[in-house]
């Protein structure tokens, strides 16, 4: 039996004066699927996650989470959603255990649910031994965790997360995505929007957004394969100079930084490797080495976007 839909947007749009922040979102989700949203600074990722939330009402278009509208079954919609902002509300001066009671009278959970919840969620995210630990003295990986049970303490059935892993340190980014894959396995519905290009193949299905527009969604693989050319690795002593002059003479490629290597790709055709050498040789920086690569997420966000197309669902 195929899963039902846990989140579905239609034409959804949001326009703050004269910005448009969200512009004709169509996507839908699954139960019991981590889907992802990127994009970079200003995609328009929080508007969607705060529309979805029913903080927001959409402009035009509409949205519907476990079937309510987030246009007039606000109130149902937040009955079955747990939300973590990028900046979610702990209180500094109250115990790990103090701010899971709170979201729990918040959330009116009961006595006798809190007693069997709270000291699971401790467990869940190996916080037990810090609950008497004041939120302002715990680091920034324990910080989000905290704020992930909180926004857990009732039980959702769908759960957004609006960037929880920007500025956490990669053991504690990398311990919160083991506890985002047991959630999966209770079968709660994750939504999550991030930055990183490189978490991006965490997710089950992702959608690209760039100024509030979807330029593709699907499967990591099925994403990676909307790049109709090829991409070539090149190694030379400055990448970032190196990165500049192939931008200026090579203006039909689609040149990017990738650590210390340049990736360069032409849609539609095959870019040259000799073109390459060459454009680097006349500038005075030798290829130190270059080879055809398989191209990943960010090559297809760097290109699709430089393309100013996006691709349906």
């Amino acid at each position: 039996m195929e899963a039902r839909e846990a989140i579905r947007t239609v034409g959804l749009r949001r326009v703050f004066g004269g910005t448009v922040a969200v512009d004709g979102l169509t996507v839908s989700v699954k139960e019991g699927e981590i889907f992802g949203l990127v994009g970079p600074d200003g995609a328009g990722k929080t508007t969607v996650m705060r529309l979805l939330a029913g903080i927001l009402d959409p402009t035009e278009g509409d949205a519907w989470v476990m079937g309510r509208s987030v246009r007039g079954e606000t109130a149902a919609v937040q009955r079955e959603i747990g939300y973590m902002s990028q900046r979610f509300g702990l209180y500094s001066d109250l115990t790990v255990r103090e701010n899971l009671r709170f979201y729990a009278d918040l959330y009116g959970v009961s006595r006798r649910e809190r007693e069997e919840r709270i000291p699971e969620l401790l467990a869940f995210s190996n916080l037990g031994p810090f609950q008497r630990r004041l939120a302002g003295n715990l680091s920034g990986g324990m910080k989000q965790k905290l704020g992930l049970s909180c926004a857990l303490v009732h039980t959702p059935k769908v759960l957004f997360l609006d960037e929880p892993t920007n500025g956490v340190d990669p053991v504690s980014r990398r311990d919160f995505w083991g506890i985002l894959y047991r959630l999966l396995r209770q079968k709660v519905t994750i939504f999550v929007s991030t930055a990183y290009l490189d978490e991006a193949e965490r997710f089950q299905r992702l959608a690209l957004l760039n100024g509030g527009r979807l330029l593709a969604v699907g499967t990591p693989d099925e994403v990676k394969r909307l790049y109709p050319g090829t991409i070539l690795e090149i190694r030379c002593a400055d990448p970032r100079k190196g990165q500049a002059v192939l931008k200026e003479r090579l203006p039909e490629a689609t040149v990017g930084l990738f650590g210390d290597r340049i990736h360069a790709g032409m849609r539609g055709a095959s870019l040259a490797a000799d073109a390459v050498e060459k454009a680097l040789a006349g500038a005075g920086m030798p290829v130190l080495g270059i080879r055809p690569v398989e191209p990943g997420l960010e090559d297809v966000f760097v290109s699709v976007l430089a393309s100013g197309k996006g691709a349906a669902e």
